[in-house]
């Protein structure tokens, strides 16, 4: 943590949040809990199920590639690799590296928001960098325990507002056969619900009225989080080391998250002169049956487009008496949701370990050199299972198991010197130092093929033939930085900073001069003017000025000719060079940021503010291009694109009302950020392609001249007058694809209040997200399916769109509601593009403290008990179907693209805190 007196003399802006605010109200990631704490930071999640990763964007896009910051633990970097994400064509998320952290083991999160503020850490902080620091013991605390338990359930909320009026059924006709409920189980272009008998998928008769229960398939899950910690300190040392255990259920059936984590942090002043430190996370992680999202097989959530009178009951147990899946529609890639929890598998067994060890010896008084290392490894073990009697499969179903390791070594070492240059005026403090870090990528894979040979016997001995290889064999699976860096800030007396960074990275996988080499400078100036000159009621006034220039990894091997193993001809084996086309030239793009601030405390802190205003701009962005095969190459990296971003961050903070019993404490933070894609290519400025949906009718892109990710959608053909042009077929004709905005919003942050009164306290966070567009799967499938309310005009009548034919007459074309609106649907894929807006009430806490008076006799110094709640309140969304914050993945290529996730949660829970005496 960045302690107040350092970050008065600050030059960019820094923003730390507490440990307590972090695990109340918990969250699996504990990314997630910063959502609407900081100006800045926008954060989101795929709603994949306990365990997902985190999407965290620092001051909006920064670049094409834009990610999540660099989490650095104790000084040392942590990996934060995806394991998994879904796309347009399926998959699961599998967890980031940051989901592995337990909350209870963190003391404080500080977010580095500019450019200037990670410069140190090089080209990885391109998006910024959250610093975590985690609890440990106190000289002189003695020996304590202390036990924190958790107890959550997460609720599903059914967001859908779906029509009520027409049921089941194909072209007007609901179901008669057993066949016909089969192939029409989520179609609504049935008759008019009367209550009357039909027939049902599981073979029985059912009254033909409305349901409306696919909620009830899932679960209100709960989740368990035990954790204990020991401390102890003396005059010379001090640890502390805790133990948790997670089981977090999903509300997916037969879907949880297991982990436990061993943390130990302890400091031993072993000379005057000489301490030591070691820090040591161990995580053992077990999920069962991760869900499926967007549109791909084994995905139970299709659940959620049943006809409003099919019973989701109907679909259990979800196999047939012959051990196959029961389906439910015409397409058998859309598997029952019972067969897909119960007999599907995407399990992840993960074994992790992050460590440091540091030693710092005082050289002087005021010299000392420290040398720390830090080793992260995670092992994966994941297997896929595709069982016996899946409809869309042939044979008895599949297995997958691969096995990966992801490793990163941190070697590092620093003098630093802190000293009077001109005694009480001008003071230097110098730090000098190098780091290696090697890191790497690993792994296998064993694939069986033709099918189990003995049914529901899930075993990779089970089949005629195997297949097996790396998981990778990329050349740049492996790589080395060396780095030189340095930090010093000039202070006058205690009013003026003047501070430098620089660092200088060198890459093992570029093979040229010209980018093999990298150096990110920064400058930074802070004046605080209330030191300068003492004014009533002011306790801080300071203006802070900083400049920097950082750039992003390196593109490994794009400027290297290398040889692809190609199949074999009558046994041989062949080899070719690479379709890319090298470009000699190619090194990582640059970004430079300009940041002014103004930050002022009065009155003893009742109020305060922080405001920043901040632009950046990248220059030569990497993008791969595709270029004429008869260049014998198909594709060629070019560093020529450009992503500008300027905004505003606000920070007010006060304790308007404190007195002997009662304090309320409110902070509001607000971020606007303006984007915009300054260029491409460099000449045509042609969109560089990123994400789509399944409906493959609209996609994400970066427009040159607009903000980025763009969606672009197919909007109505319209003539001259502006009327709505209606084909043939009397469906109106698909016009251009067109921008029809961005997914990152523009405007967002938090409000956050804290009450106390004597032991209780009550804290509530509301946070809101402005000018992000949705690209909705749920939309067009809801409009496909017949179960949209915009479907219920003409269903009995037919529809005669509004417009005109091609000839310029007005269209008197009748056509089957089920024709014209699939048909519109396919067409018009603008009107699947929804408003994101919301306001939340994030959360709230209401807790009591039982102190040390009250506890006289017991073992306990002090009990502190809280309920809890997470995502209580929508108070205001746009999107009539779904929630706005649904999504996929957390790739930034698919940002704000929605559809077949599991169904946004709330959660309630009570939290436990014990302290036991010394």
């Amino acid at each position: 943590m960045v302690s107040l007196r350092i970050r008065k003399k600050l030059g960019y802006s820094v923003s730390t949040v507490n440990g307590d605010a972090l695990n109340k109200a918990k969250e699996t990631n504990v990314a997630l809990s910063l959502q609407g704490r900081v100006a800045g930071l926008s954060v989101g999640a795929s709603n994949g199920g306990p365990g997902s990763s985190a999407r965290v964007l620092l001051r909006g896009l920064t670049s094409f590639t834009a990610g999540s910051p660099l989490y650095v633990i104790n000084g040392v970097p942590m990996d934060n690799t995806q394991r998994g994400a879904s796309g347009e064509w399926g998959g699961a998320d599998y967890g980031d590296g940051i989901s592995n952290i337990n909350p209870d083991d963190i003391e404080s999160m500080t977010v580095l928001k500019g450019q200037s503020a990670s410069a140190l850490y090089g080209s990885r902080a391109v998006n910024g960098v959250i610093l975590i620091t985690t609890k440990s013991g106190k000289k002189n605390s003695g020996f304590g325990i202390e036990l924190n338990s958790n107890i959550q359930f997460d609720k599903p909320v059914d967001n859908t507002d779906f029509q009520q009026v027409y049921g089941q059924g194909i072209q007007g006709n609901k179901p008669t056969t057993l066949d016909a409920a089969q192939a029409s189980g989520n179609l609504a272009w049935g008759s008019k619900m009367d209550g009357s008998d039909v027939m049902q998928i599981d073979g029985k008769m059912h009254k033909y009225s409305p349901v409306n229960n696919y909620i009830d398939f899932y679960r209100t899950a709960p989740s368990f989080t035990n954790t204990v910690a020991f401390t102890n300190g003396g005059p010379n040392g001090a640890f502390r080391l805790s133990l948790s255990d997670l089981r977090a259920n999903s509300i997916v059936p037969n879907s949880y998250l297991d982990r436990k984590t061993f943390n130990f942090n302890g400091s031993q002043q072993v000379t005057p002169k000489l301490t030591i430190n070691v820090v040591a996370n161990y995580v053992l992680e077990n999920s069962k049956n991760r869900s499926g999202l967007s549109d791909g097989p084994g995905n139970p959530n299709n659940v959620q487009f049943l006809a409003p009178n099919q019973d989701q009951a109907t679909l259990a147990p979800g196999v047939k008496p012959d051990g196959k899946e029961l389906t439910f529609t015409d397409d058998s890639y859309v598997t029952n949701p019972y067969f897909a929890a119960n007999y599907f598998q995407k399990n992840i067994q993960r074994d992790r370990f992050i460590s440091s060890l540091s030693a710092k010896y005082d050289l002087t008084k005021w010299i000392y050199a420290q040398a720390r290392i830090g080793y992260d490894k995670s092992n994966d073990q994941r297997v896929d299972i595709e069982p016996t009697g899946t409809a869309y499969r042939n044979d008895n179903g599949t297995m997958n198991q691969s096995n990966n390791q992801i490793t990163e070594f941190n070697a590092d070492a620093l003098i630093n010197a802190k000293h009077d240059l001109v005694k009480d005026f001008l003071n230097l403090d110098l730090s000098i130092g190098g780091n290696i870090r090697k890191s790497s990528y690993t792994g296998t894979f064993i694939n069986g093929q033709n099918g189990f040979i003995i049914p529901y016997f899930y075993s990779l001995t089970n089949f005629t033939s195997r297949s097996s290889g790396p998981l990778t064999d990329d050349p740049f699976s492996k790589k080395q930085v060396n780095s030189a860096y340095y930090s010093a800030d000039f202070s006058i007396k205690d009013y003026l900073v003047l501070s430098t960074t620089g660092r200088y990275d060198v890459y093992s996988t570029i093979s040229n001069s010209v980018g093999r080499g990298i150096f990110s400078p920064s400058v930074s100036g802070s004046f605080i003017f209330s030191e300068l000159h003492k004014m009533d009621g002011v306790d801080l006034g300071k203006v802070r000025l900083s400049f920097a220039q950082t750039s992003n990894d390196a593109t490994a091997f794009a400027n290297t000719v290398y040889y692809n193993l190609n199949n074999s001809v009558n046994g041989v084996p062949t080899a070719g060079f690479s379709s890319q086309l090298p470009n000699l030239f190619l090194a990582p793009f640059r970004l430079k940021e300009l940041e002014a601030g103004l930050e002022m405390k009065f009155w003893g802190d009742r109020l305060g503010f922080d405001l920043a205003f901040f632009s950046r701009r990248t220059k030569n962005e990497i993008i791969n291009a595709n270029i004429d095969w008869s260049t014998g190459y198909t594709n060629r990296y070019i560093g020529t694109g450009s992503t500008q971003n300027r905004g505003i961050e606000v920070e007010i903070h006060g304790t308007p009302v404190r007195n002997s019993s009662f304090s309320w404490t409110p902070s509001l933070n607000f971020t606007y950020v303006k984007n915009k894609i300054i260029q491409t290519d460099g000449i045509t400025n042609d969109n560089v392609s990123l994400g789509t949906y399944r409906p493959l009718n609209a996609n994400l892109a970066l427009v040159a001249g607009l903000p980025g990710p763009q969606i672009l959608a197919y909007d109505y053909q319209r003539d001259a007058k502006g009327n709505i042009i209606i084909g043939d077929n009397g469906i109106p004709v698909q016009g251009a694809l067109k921008p029809m905005g961005s997914t990152i919003p523009k405007m967002y942050g938090g409000l956050n209040n804290s009450f106390n009164y004597k032991q209780f306290n009550l804290g509530f966070l509301i946070d809101y997200r402005f000018g992000a567009k949705v690209l909705s799967a749920t939309e067009y499938y809801s409009i496909f399916r017949g179960l949209n309310k915009s479907t219920l005009p003409g269903r009995e009548t037919g529809v005669v769109a509004q417009g005109v034919l091609a000839n310029g007459q007005p269209n008197t074309l009748n056509v089957p509601a089920q024709t014209y609106y699939q048909g519109l649907a396919r067409n018009i894929s603008a009107s699947n593009v929804l408003n994101g807006d919301f306001i939340k009430l994030r959360q709230v806490t209401l807790g009591y403290t039982f102190n040390a008076a009250a506890l006289r006799g017991t073992p306990f110094s002090s009990i502190g008990v809280s309920a809890v709640a997470r995502n209580l309140w929508t108070i205001m969304k746009h999107t009539k179907n779904i929630d706005p914050e649904s999504g996929f993945s957390n790739d930034v290529r698919y940002t704000g693209i929605e559809g077949t996730s599991l169904p946004f949660t709330r959660t309630y829970g009570l939290n436990l805190n014990f302290k036991f005496k010394n």
